[in-house]
């Protein structure tokens, strides 16, 4: 019996792997020029560097193959100390598009942080889609 548990919690893995291909994390981060929140889907080369300059205007842009990738970021904006992060932890396909998932994290209230403004950042290559892209943020799990 506990080999065919086993042997289920297996083969069901392997059908989920299949389902969604694994997403590559470009750059993440607490220092980007990108003030204000936002949510990104970059599909072609003219886009990227224009985000990327805004972004990060004094270095390289990451190579991105546009014909099979594409990019989603989420942008927190700027916070008043350290402790905050954004972390895009999955996304999935939906009836017209994909669906990305993303959690914010913040300090706790009575946490002592450096007093320095942030910018949180989390930019990810998906296998190219079409259709619409949406943002889903979700709860942490602490």
């Amino acid at each position: 019996m506990n080999e065919i548990i086993a042997m289920s919690a297996v083969l069901l893995s392997v059908l989920l792997q299949a389902v969604v291909p694994p997403m590559r994390s470009v750059e993440k981060g607490a220092e980007s020029m990108v003030e204000v929140p936002r949510h990104v889907t970059v599909r072609d080369g003219a886009e990227w560097t224009s985000l990327w300059h805004a972004h990060s205007w004094d270095r390289p842009e990451p190579a991105i193959d546009f014909a099979r990738e594409m990019v989603v970021g989420v942008f927190m904006g700027t916070r008043p100390t350290s402790g905050f992060a954004v972390e895009i932890v999955g996304y999935r396909d939906s009836s017209n598009g994909v669906v990305v998932q993303y959690r914010e994290t913040a300090p706790p209230r009575d946490a002592i942080t450096a007093q320095i403004l942030v910018s949180p950042y989390h930019l990810v290559a998906i296998p190219k889609r079409t259709g619409a892209v949406t943002f889903e943020k979700v709860q942490s799990t602490k």
